[in-house]
């Protein structure tokens, strides 16, 4: 599959985003394994992160069926080193049109952050595949509501920042696609079984709003 039919069948299955803040490049083997061992196949190595090109390259070479990439993505040339290390999946918490641009040139999943429906449309328009939105403690569902209510019905929107299991319902119930999970589960620090626990908790959570 390519980067895009991927994510597409994320989205299908569990359109849940590891953001793996902090990971230790030596850690990123066990803890890609961790979550690969429970279906998750969305991974994201801010690049803000100790060596994250190698994390992304180990992950993308060990689990060719996730779609591995990075966050903090900021420029075109950081876009260029993503693909350079293999991955298929670039976030970032603005928008910026060149990064977007770059993306889409390079044929990967790009999910710029936006916070209103100015940036929103503009960041569509430029070809991105979905929305973060990002601060989601500064976008409550109610907003997320506001904004289903003008995007088209397919726009991927997936709230980023403070996300628990205990918000996920409200924020599904507003018509969220999915989300992007930091701290609730991973944590600079953490083992992978530490990790496994916290996705399967996560899943059930979600599993559990798709139910409601």
């Amino acid at each position: 599959m390519n980067a895009h039919e991927k994510f597409a069948h994320a989205l299908r299955t569990l359109p849940l985003v590891a953001i793996l803040r902090g990971l230790p490049a030596n850690d990123a083997l066990s803890i890609g394994a961790a979550l690969s061992s429970v279906g998750w196949t969305l991974i994201e190595v801010p690049l803000n992160s100790p060596q994250p090109l190698k994390s992304i390259e180990t992950m993308a070479d060990a689990f060719p069926n996730a779609l591995v990439g990075a966050g903090t993505v900021l420029s075109p040339k950081d876009v260029r080193d993503v693909h350079a290390a293999g991955g298929q999946l670039v976030v970032a918490p603005n928008f910026d049109s060149a990064v977007v641009r770059k993306a889409v040139d390079l044929g990967l999943v790009c999910l710029p952050g936006v916070m209103t429906p100015t940036e929103a449309f503009a960041a569509l328009d430029a070809g991105a595949t979905g929305l973060k939105l990002f601060p989601s403690e500064l976008i409550p569902p109610a907003a997320v509501k506001a904004l289903r209510a003008v995007l088209d019905v397919d726009t991927v929107l997936l709230p980023v920042g403070g996300i628990t299991p205990g918000n996920m319902g409200a924020y599904r119930a507003a018509g969220a696609s999915g989300f992007g999970i930091g701290s609730a589960l991973y944590r600079p620090g953490m083992d992978a079984i530490a990790v496994k626990e916290n996705a399967m908790t996560i899943i059930a959570s979600y599993e559990g709003t798709i139910r409601a």
